[in-house]
């Protein structure tokens, strides 16, 4: 056992629900890592669990380690680890969801098939926003749709963390890239790659975008139906917020996909060859030291930045965002759609 200080859910959906706190971390088992953290991305999914809103689909007791994504270097490997050892850098998913310990925390324990090496060419701090977002992107493009070269592809909220990496990733692919987005965030998607941007609330939505082989959404609620209308006939629409809706199938023809994210070494591996190849590159994050995790879920809940929150766990450091500007929350039940 292992004494370390890590981000601990007590209560959910109050003020003092996370406290960074001292605990105990057991021995990996044969077919884990203990990884020593570096640095921590926190995700929107974060603060939903945070929230409480997990709770109902995977009932866990409570109090708990929060934090999924992660960057570090190998502290002791399982029996049964192949292509691991004590001392590489490594990046991948430890989320207590994921039979992870958490990743929240100066170490965490991973399984060894949501780990992979760390892209070479980019710090922790950078790589451990790759996981979650990287690999909703990757799946979506290369598995939920196959795209390839010459294809015309949809991104419906292409500012959004997983939007900004799909952008990347289909160009890389050879698509023609169509995001949609809120009027401010049009100059920077365009300087993502993107061949044609629009925004969400134009006039000429339907009439300017037509015949997408492939569609992704990252917006949901009422800007989930428009993407049907200008896709062509029996093609899917891979969302990242919605559940599929047969009354929109039925009335046109298509057939939509929520997205099950799973984080595996290979896609992993992919993601940091696609790095190191100068081939995705990321946004200036906002950074928080583990002492304020809290504040770093809240102001992901809060104000939603354009780029990630990262927490560097490894050294000391000052946060880059003035925790003291931080809104309230938001009331129960209001909507947080499109903050992927």
């Amino acid at each position: 056992m292992k004494t370390i200080k890590a981000t601990r859910l007590h209560n959910y959906d109050e003020a003092t629900a996370v406290r960074v706190e001292e605990t105990t971390l057991r021995e990996p088992q044969s077919c884990e890592l203990l990884v020593r953290v570096h640095a921590a991305c926190v995700n929107p999914i974060d603060w939903k669990i945070r929230a409480g809103h997990m709770r109902q689909v995977t009932p866990l007791p409570l109090p708990f380690t929060v934090g999924g994504d992660f960057s570090g270097v190998v502290e002791a490997v399982g029996t049964y680890v192949a292509g691991f050892k004590v001392g590489d850098e490594v990046y991948g998913e430890a989320s207590i969801f994921n039979r992870g310990s958490g990743s929240f925390a100066e170490y965490c324990i991973a399984r060894a098939g949501a780990v992979a090496l760390k892209p070479q060419s980019v710090s922790h701090a950078d790589a451990c926003r790759l996981p979650d977002a990287g690999v909703s992107a990757l799946q979506a493009l290369t598995k939920q749709h196959r795209v390839s070269a010459g294809q015309r592809v949809l991104i419906n909220g292409g500012a959004g963390i997983v939007g900004q990496l799909a952008i990347q990733l289909a160009k890389h692919l050879g698509a023609h890239v169509v995001a949609t987005v809120s009027a401010d965030d049009i100059d920077y998607v365009k300087s993502l790659g993107a061949d044609e941007v629009v925004a969400y609330d134009s006039r000429e939505f339907e009439e300017v975008l037509c015949g997408f082989d492939a569609g992704l959404d990252m917006v949901g609620c009422d800007t989930y139906a428009r993407p049907f209308r200008v896709l062509k006939r029996g093609v899917r629409l891979a969302s990242m917020l919605e559940q599929p809706r047969p009354e929109l199938t039925n009335d046109f023809w298509l057939e939509a996909s929520a997205l099950s994210k799973q984080v595996t070494t290979g896609r992993l591996t992919r993601l940091a060859e696609l790095v190191d190849e100068g081939a995705l590159r990321f946004h200036v994050d906002e950074t928080f030291p583990l002492e304020l995790a809290g504040a770093a879920l809240l102001r992901m809940e809060t104000v939603p930045p354009r780029g990630q929150i990262v927490l560097k766990i490894a050294g000391r450091v000052e946060p880059s965002f003035n925790v003291r500007a931080l809104p309230a929350r938001p009331a129960a039940g209001g909507s947080y759609a499109g903050m992927r």
